[in-house]
């Protein structure tokens, strides 16, 4: 037993390092603040109706009115039946936000790292490596917390599929399989999408060795327990990869069928645009950020402080010196090409030319597969600069035209890079490698970097003009002499932190050469490393990320202020929707904090309301905004918003008088334009069926009206004299709502491209339509079943190992 314990310390300890680490770098947690994550605030905004639903009912909608007319809450934190993974990863993220992500971050590389059979203090320097890199950090400031909780899980995976090669089948299986089961419960699909493209970069790796060393039965019977791992994984999420999956179809990343643009161009029917897709491409040069922060003159509004030559400039221009500053720390120093940068994606200097040394000392399938899988998310991540590797991920790997932003699979390099810099210290401090080899090492890793930094340093005016694309502008606005400045900032800040790279390679060299010529001891050595790391890391995300983007509590999770505008709106405590024109409609969420609105805030829009409004709703079409019961529209004034009645409004429901059949999208959304939506319903022929025999008669005198309103069930009564086709203003939306006459199902189908009807017959009758989706219910069952399978296969793992010791 003394034994046992004395083994377990040391990781027990390092646990309590990892959580000490993670409130202390997050501080302001203590003090009851939280950070202001601006992602997170167009979040609180989209899921306030299902909060508060939720809280008020004890259910969950399913089903949200607050954005985009009306749309499922899959992506929106729905919670789901039997979903007790999330439990599980709720129960490992005890500490605050974002301090709970960032010990994730920790904890998974210690754990593969582990399972590397990394000397647990090595372990521990490689975690903090892992979890201070700046991307990281940075996507906690803003509020990409799904990414950042796909990335934290990403480790787990890796060292399940790890053991299982070294035919640790047991403890593989089951690391292999909490840990898909936690990555997917993370809801980030393009991360795990990327983490499956470095899976397989390892699975060729191990099945070229396999086949070296005629050892493929032995490698297919891995891949089976993993294929079943992972099985289990994807059935303990059920719910919400079915919801999904359903959902995907209906957004922008499906295919509506839709082949033209407003102005009549033809257009790619499936996945996401090119532009769209590599707007954000890494720069081929900008990469060298990844050593040196600034390179590329560090975030799109970097502080450089009062003695700038920007400050200087703008006080000549005429400002003063409150406004100067101000500008100076928000200066547009970014010269790449992407069209904005936070931050650079700094790995590190120290943990960059311990990587270089590892290359140099490390043997086997680990380099292998960290080298191929590095170089394959660095070309990627260049986007439209590396065409065709790009363009042929994009037309023949499947999912890959489903994501934007290319530049964000570096998350592949900010997970290798540390783990080969690690490998390789273990190599050096406790294997038997010839000192010679290790001299060797250390002698090229210094070279390479450290000449690269230098080459940087004497020769930066001849090989970069620090010229930004929107320098142009600038010169509009502020004059040549400002962006002459401007440069000047550039340069001073790419080659303060160039020589600060370089002095970094050199400490780094320094505390190597000195343990191998037995002036340090190893332990020595390890805590200079380690402050070498931690200086680095966290000097330069605290530029980025610090106690001052911490608030009160209130703040973040009152995070938009009613205007007038919206006080006068909320006075009408009917169904309706607002537009707000204040800002831009369909990209923020404030607006569905207070009212259900036309827009909202979503990396993944109902495909359909998307188009409506790049066809019609951006040119204010008042009878398209009419057909989506816009009552309010929110107008910038110069004394502000004003709040703005629309009398026209369809209303609910109606009944209208002709229907226009067409054949398809395109036809669909055409027909539109310039019809009364009040009297004219355009009916798509598929659901011609759906249609009377013979044209009903016009009645004018058939009324409709919603009696009772929640977001997932509205109640009608409608009274007609010969019937016919009512209209709803609300979203059609296929799988989930099921609409009933005095209580017995009937069908209905979409009019005027996004909208729902159904035939009335004549007389009184009410009407009800109830959001019920089958795929909660299925998927449901399906995790149920899973959870219980893996809760056992878990006991009998422990149980295992208990008698195996």
């Amino acid at each position: 037993m003394n034994f046992s314990f004395k083994k377990v310390l040391p990781h027990i300890l390092v646990v309590l390092g990892f959580i000490a680490i993670s409130l202390a770098y997050f501080y302001p947690v203590l003090q009851g603040k939280e950070i202001f994550q601006s992602d997170i605030a167009q979040y609180i905004g989209m899921a306030r109706q299902q909060n508060e639903f939720r809280a008020e009912t004890g259910e969950e909608p399913y089903w949200t009115d607050a954005a985009f007319g009306g749309m499922p809450t899959y992506q929106l934190g729905a919670n789901y039946p039997h979903n007790y993974v999330k439990e599980l990863d709720r129960t490992l993220r005890f500490l605050p936000r974002p301090a709970d992500y960032l010990f994730l971050y920790f904890i998974g590389m210690y754990i593969l790292f582990l399972v590397l059979k990394i000397d647990y203090r090595l372990a521990f320097l490689g975690a903090l490596a892992f979890g201070f890199s700046t991307y990281l950090i940075i996507i906690l400031g803003v509020g990409h917390n799904a990414k950042a909780h796909a990335i934290a899980y990403m480790p787990w995976v890796i060292g399940g599929i790890l053991l299982c090669f070294r035919r640790k089948y047991i403890p593989g299986f089951l690391l292999l399989a909490f840990g898909m089961a936690l990555e997917i419960s993370a809801n980030h699909f393009q991360m795990t999408f990327y983490l499956l493209l470095l899976v397989i970069v390892i699975g060729i790796v191990y099945l070229i060795n396999a086949f070296k060393k005629k050892e493929l039965p032995q490698f297919f019977k891995a891949i089976g327990i993993m294929v079943v791992a992972v099985l289990l994984a994807i059935g303990a999420n059920a719910t919400n990869l079915m919801a999904t999956q359903e959902y995907a179809d209906f957004s922008t990343r499906g295919d509506t069928g839709l082949t033209i643009t407003p102005d009549g161009t033809a257009e790619k029917t499936e996945g996401l645009d090119y532009n769209y897709i590599t707007e954000y491409s890494y720069g081929v040069l900008e990469s060298f950020n990844l050593f040196i922060p600034r390179f590329m003159g560090g975030s799109s509004a970097e502080n450089v402080g009062t003695d700038s030559a920007i400050y200087n400039q703008l006080l000549q221009l005429g400002a003063n010196p409150v406004q100067a500053a101000q500008f100076a720390e928000a200066a547009p120093t970014y010269w790449g090409d992407q069209p904005f940068v936070g931050a650079p994606a700094y790995i590190g200097a120290t943990v960059l030319f311990l990587f270089v040394f590892a290359l140099f000392l490390v043997r086997g399938k680990l380099k292998w597969w960290i080298v191929g899988g590095s170089l394959l998310a660095l070309l990627l991540s260049w986007g439209k600069n590396f065409g065709i590797l790009t363009d042929f991920f994009i037309n023949y790997v499947p999912l890959y035209n489903k994501f934007r932003a290319v530049s964000s699979i570096q998350v592949l390099l900010e997970l290798c890079i540390p783990i080969l810099a690690i490998a390789g210290l273990s190599r050096l401090f406790f294997r038997e490698e010839s000192n010679d080899r290790k001299i060797y090492a250390l002698k090229w890793a210094t070279i390479i970097t450290g000449g690269i930094a230098l080459l940087f340093l004497l020769f930066k005016g001849m090989l970069f003009s620090f010229t930004g694309a929107s320098d142009g502008v600038l010169i509009q606005q502020l004059g040549p002499e400002f962006v002459r400045a401007l440069k000047e900032d550039r340069r001073a800040v790419f080659t303060a932190d160039t020589f600060r790279s370089l002095i970094l390679v050199l400490l780094t060299a320094a505390v190597l050469w000195f343990y191998l010529k037995q002036k340090f001891t190893r332990n020595i050595a390890f805590l200079a490393l380690g402050a070498l790391i931690l200086f680095d890391l966290v000097g330069v995300g605290k530029r980025y990320v610090d106690s001052e983007d911490f608030v009160l509590s209130s703040v973040v999770n009152q995070p938009f202020q009613a205007t007038g505008a919206d006080r006068e709106i909320m006075k009408d405590d009917a169904h309706y929707r607002v537009f707000d024109l204040s800002g831009s409609p369909f990209n923020t969420a404030r607006t569905s904090f207070f009212h259900n609105s036309v827009g909202g805030y979503h990396a993944a829009k109902p495909g359909r309301m998307q188009e409506l409004y790049d066809f019609y709703l951006s040119q204010n079409n008042l009878q398209v905004l009419n057909m989506l019961n816009t009552k309010y529209f929110i107008v910038p004034t110069e004394e502000g918003p004003v709040a703005q009645e629309n009398p026209e409004t369809n209303g609910n429901a109606w009944f209208i008088q002709e229907v226009k059949l067409v054949e398809n999208a395109n036809e669909a959304i055409k027909a539109l334009e310039g019809i009364n939506t009040k009297k004219v319903a355009v009916v798509d022929n598929k659901f011609a069926d759906q249609l009377p025999k013979k044209q009903f008669a016009a009645d004018t005198t058939a009324q409709i009206e919603l009696v009772f309103y929640q977001p997932n069930e509205l109640v009608y009564r409608s009274s007609s004299e010969n019937g016919g086709m009512a209209v709803f203003s609300e979203i059609y939306y296929q799988h989930g709502w099921q609409a009933y006459i005095n209580g017995e199902e009937v069908p209905h189908f979409r009019v005027n491209y996004v909208l729902r009807a159904m035939m009335v017959p004549a007389g009184q009758h009410e009407i009800t339509f109830r959001f019920e989706p089958q795929v909660v219910k299925t998927g449901s069952s399906i995790a149920l079943a899973s959870s219980i399978l893996l809760g056992l296969l878990l006991v009998g793992g422990i149980v295992w190992g208990i008698r195996r010791r």
